[in-house]
C-alpha cells in the first residue's frame, strides 16, 4: 500500500505530467492553404467580409487563409479565375448575388454559366445598400437630389462598382419615373468609386453600406437614402429611399456566398459549409460587420441554389421593363 506522501507525489507528477501536454490543435476541415478570391478592390464590403472570415477561419484550425482581390468586369474576373482553378476546395470565391440573379438576365455574352460552373457552400451576410454624394453636395436627402437633378436639366452621373446591378437598374428606373437622365459610371470597385463621390466627380454613388462607412465616418460623403424597406440598425436617422417615395430601390439589396469550382466534392463543400456557418455564430464577428454596415445571415448551400432561382425570378419583369442589355 503507498505512503499518504508517495501518493500525494504522484500525484503533483501527473499533474505536472497533464499540464505539459499541448491542447490539441483545431484540425482544419481541408488541407492545404485556402484563399478567398474577391472581385473587388481592397476596401470595399466584399474586400471586408472576406478579411473578417478569413480572420476566424484561422481560429478553426487554418494555419493561413489568404485573401485575393482581383478587381474588375463587376466580379467576373475573378469568378473566372475561381471557375478554371482545382476544384480542391482550396480556391473560393466570395460573390455577390447579382452575378447568378440579375447578370445572367442583363448581359447578353457572359463568360461563365451562373449555374453550372460553381457551387454554392454557404451564404454569409445580407448586403444593405445606400446612395451617397459628395460632404458638400448641395442635396442632403434622395428627395432633394431628385428635384436638383430635374432642375438642373443636364445629364448626371451614379458611381457604381457593377453595372447591371439592382443599383444600376434602380436608377434607370428612376430616369423613367422622374424623367432624369442618370448615367451610370462603372469602376472597380466601391473604394475608387467612392473618393470620387467626396470629391464630386460624380453625383451620387450606389453601393453597400459597408464600402462606405470609412468615408462617411471621416464626413467626406453623406447618406441621401438606403435601400430596402426598413432602415438599418447602423444608420437609424437615414431614411430609406422608398419612404422618400421612390419605390426603384426596394429591391437594390443583394448577399454575399461563398462559392468553389464546380466539380469540388461533396465532402469538401460539405467540410467548408460547415467551417462557414459555425464562423458565423460568433457574436464578435456579427458585430464587427454590423459595425461595418453588414449583416450576418448564414444559409447553407442547398438554400444559396433555391435563393437564386427564387430571385432571377423575380429581378426578370424589372429587367424586362428597362430594356437593358449588357455586352
Amino acid at each position: 500500500m503507498l505512503h499518504s506522501s508517495t501518493l500525494r507525489a504522484a500525484m503533483v507528477c501527473v499533474a505536472f505530467a497533464c499540464a505539459a501536454v499541448p491542447a490539441a490543435q483545431a484540425q482544419p476541415p481541408i488541407e492545404g492553404v485556402p484563399t478567398i478570391t474577391v472581385g473587388f478592390a481592397p476596401g470595399g464590403a466584399a474586400d471586408t467580409t472576406a478579411r473578417i472570415y478569413a480572420e476566424e477561419l484561422r481560429k478553426q484550425g487554418f494555419e493561413k487563409v489568404l485573401v485575393d482581390n482581383r478587381p474588375g468586369a463587376s466580379g467576373r474576373i475573378a469568378l473566372n479565375a475561381v471557375k478554371a482553378a482545382q476544384p480542391d476546395g482550396l480556391t473560393m470565391y466570395l460573390g455577390g448575388s447579382p452575378l447568378f440573379t440579375i447578370f445572367p438576365l442583363t448581359y447578353q455574352n457572359l463568360n461563365y454559366d451562373a449555374d453550372k460552373d460553381l457551387r454554392p457552400v454557404a451564404v454569409l451576410v445580407e448586403i444593405p445598400t445606400a446612395v451617397v454624394a459628395g460632404a458638400a453636395a448641395p442635396y442632403d436627402s434622395m428627395a432633394d437630389y431628385v428635384k436638383w437633378a430635374r432642375q438642373r436639366g443636364a445629364p448626371t452621373t451614379l458611381g457604381v462598382a457593377s453595372l447591371g446591378s439592382s443599383g444600376h437598374l434602380g436608377a434607370l428606373a428612376l430616369n423613367k419615373s422622374q424623367n432624369l437622365n442618370i448615367e451610370p459610371v462603372a469602376y472597380r470597385g466601391a473604394a475608387p468609386m467612392l473618393v470620387d463621390v467626396a470629391s464630386e466627380q460624380v453625383s451620387i454613388g450606389w453601393d453597400a453600406v459597408a464600402s462606405m462607412m470609412p468615408l462617411y465616418q471621416s464626413k467626406k460623403i453623406k447618406f441621401l437614402g438606403v435601400s430596402g424597406t426598413k432602415r438599418l440598425e447602423a444608420l437609424p436617422d437615414v431614411p430609406t429611399i422608398d419612404e422618400q417615395g421612390f419605390p426603384e430601390y426596394r429591391a437594390a439589396t443583394s448577399w454575399y456566398g461563398i462559392f468553389v469550382p464546380a466539380k469540388t466534392p461533396d465532402s469538401v463543400v460539405a467540410a467548408l459549409e460547415q467551417a462557414f456557418l459555425k464562423a458565423s455564430e460568433n457574436p464578435e464577428l456579427r458585430k464587427r460587420l454590423l459595425d461595418s454596415g453588414l449583416v450576418v445571415a448564414p444559409a447553407p448551400a442547398g438554400e444559396v441554389a433555391r435563393r437564386i432561382v427564387q430571385e432571377r425570378k423575380q429581378w426578370e419583369p424589372t429587367v424586362a421593363a428597362s430594356g437593358i442589355k449588357m455586352d
